[in-house]
């Protein structure tokens, strides 16, 4: 298992590595910002959604032991979600506070991001065995669902971004909706099989002579 989790971490770095390289080299294309900008973006909800389908897929593939690359993978997805806001917030907004809020009210597309983005943040932070024990299991596993609503925000996001050329948005947004649909379906099946079960025999109370 650890060297199939090397491999992963290996691969989540990949695209990171091949932008910093790129960048060394001088071959982002003619525009820098928008090739890093996309890059970072796409590499976000392609992670949220694998991440996603780690319980679907350890489910129906009788694979328990998937679920222990599902936290590295959403940890990867809020990596590249903050180099994707970096480069919006830095490299084209220059952090100007006035700048940055103007989009996020004024463009669609950066308003559904930036939800998209700060829905990560709690996620992130919460992540780690302590704060699971801190919060305990219902509530953790209730607050993680702003994942959903993650992957959501940016499928708009990309959807409202792009314009003319919508078919990848589409794609991750048909992804999203099977992945939510087997959930409910696996959820479903779950509550049926535990009410076939026969339940415990009760003891009988003998009443006192």
């Amino acid at each position: 298992m650890r060297i199939w989790k090397l491999i992963v971490f290996a691969a989540c770095c990949a695209p990171a590595g091949i932008l910093a390289w790129r960048g060394f080299h001088n071959s982002l294309g003619p525009n820098p910002v928008e090739t890093i900008t996309h890059g970072t973006g796409d590499w976000t909800l392609r992670l949220l959604l694998l991440t996603l389908a780690i319980t679907p897929a350890r489910k129906l593939l009788s694979a328990p032991d998937l679920i222990k690359f599902r936290r590295m993978l959403g940890l990867f997805a809020f990596f590249y979600g903050v180099l994707h806001f970096l480069t919006w917030a830095w490299l084209d907004k220059m952090f100007d506070p006035r700048d940055m809020f103007a989009d996020v009210f004024k463009r669609p597309f950066i308003t559904a991001g930036t939800l998209g983005f700060a829905c990560l943040i709690p996620l992130a932070v919460t992540s780690t065995a302590g704060w699971i024990r801190r919060l305990g299991g219902r509530r953790w596993r209730a607050l993680h669902r702003l994942i959903y609503v993650a992957a959501f925000a940016g499928v708009v996001h990309y959807y409202w971004l792009v314009k003319s050329d919508v078919r990848l948005p589409l794609m991750y947004g048909a992804i999203l909706l099977v992945l939510m649909l087997a959930r409910v379906a696996l959820s479903l099946r779950g509550r049926q099989a535990a009410s076939r079960q026969p339940r415990a025999a009760r003891p009988v109370c003998q009443k006192s002579a």
